[in-house]
């Protein structure tokens, strides 16, 4: 019952996170239940079919709020939802050998996102044209691809990219990646049943991330509306760079040059520094640009999305 309950407190911080953010739901699931002890396969099959209810329920709850855009969620669920099922079938091939490549590829492209977003000399980011059909498609088929095969990815994949192209508002990349995000959980799930059947799935698992997730997902979504542009994608970015340093500090050819595991932790210590610092200064910014364009007698309302 303890485990239950652990696991509902994490699906709901998980959601929390990947609900606002746009990615980090699989990722933080995933590496928990690999901690107890379940093989890669059973992992992610139990994470994607959690994820069935609580990308159903984040997707509504953004829809509420206005945060997403359905031409985004056209172009990408299916392709997505169809690369996670053949994914789920070679889960234990490759997941492995592309972590290393992926992780620099979304490195860079978060510190894309956090620069640009930092360098913005405007006050309020504008936002316009269309990311082109023929990019969502194959960008859809990678993210798919790479959830299946890792536990999560279609956040991680899917989110810096839209956000790097500068042409969608931060919170509807966010509702529009999450609300995808049902058909590939969809796929992703079929594909594990076909290959696996039942088995290795625990269903009181599944379910207290899933009762976790549910709760969370309309909180995350009007976190999403209220946030401004800048505090969302500096976060999202921050949490990319973050994720994936850790990932290729982790590999035995980097391990082999640290000086020691100290140095892994100074590493992430200053990052995660950074970060803050990087979150302080955005917010501080936003801060001092509301208050300028406010008149005298408006009330303050220096962080909500306009």
């Amino acid at each position: 019952m303890r485990t239950l309950i652990l696991l509902a407190l994490v699906g709901f911080g998980a959601q929390l996170v990947d609900g606002s953010l746009g990615m980090a739901y699989g990722v933080t699931s995933s590496t928990l239940l690999l901690a107890v002890g379940l093989a890669p396969a059973s992992v992610s099959a139990t994470v994607h079919l959690a994820e069935v209810g609580t990308t159903l329920a984040s997707g509504v709850s953004h829809w509420k709020f206005g945060n997403i855009d359905w031409r985004v969620v056209g172009f990408m669920a299916v392709p997505g939802g169809i690369a996670a099922f053949f994914g789920a079938h070679v889960l234990t091939l490759s997941g492995a050998a592309a972590a290393p490549v992926m992780s620099m590829v979304l490195l860079a492209l978060g510190i894309f996102v956090v620069w640009r977003f930092l360098t913005i000399p405007d006050r309020r980011p504008d936002f316009k044209g269309k990311v082109p059909g023929f990019l969502l498609i194959p960008l859809a088929t990678v993210a798919g691809f790479m959830d299946a095969i890792g536990g999560g990815g279609w956040g991680p994949v899917g989110t810096p990219t839209l956000l790097a192209s500068g042409k969608i508002a931060p919170r509807k990349v966010i509702g529009s990646i999450d609300t995808s995000e049902f058909v590939v959980s969809l796929g992703a799930s079929a594909g594990f049943l076909l290959a696996l059947g039942s088995q290795g799935i625990d269903f009181g698992f599944v379910i207290a991330l899933l009762i976790g997730g549910v709760l969370a997902a309309p909180i995350a979504a009007y976190l999403v509306r209220l946030l401004a542009p800048r505090i969302l994608a500096i976060a999202a970015g921050g949490l990319i760079i973050f994720t994936n340093v850790r990932t290729l500090l982790g590999l035995d050819a980097v391990q082999s040059v640290l000086p020691g595991a100290g140095a892994y932790y100074s590493i992430l210590g200053a990052l995660a520094a950074l970060w803050i610092a990087g979150m302080v200064w955005v917010v501080r910014r936003e801060l001092a640009d509301r208050k300028a364009e406010r008149s005298p007698d408006e009330p303050e309302k220096v962080l909500v999305n306009q």
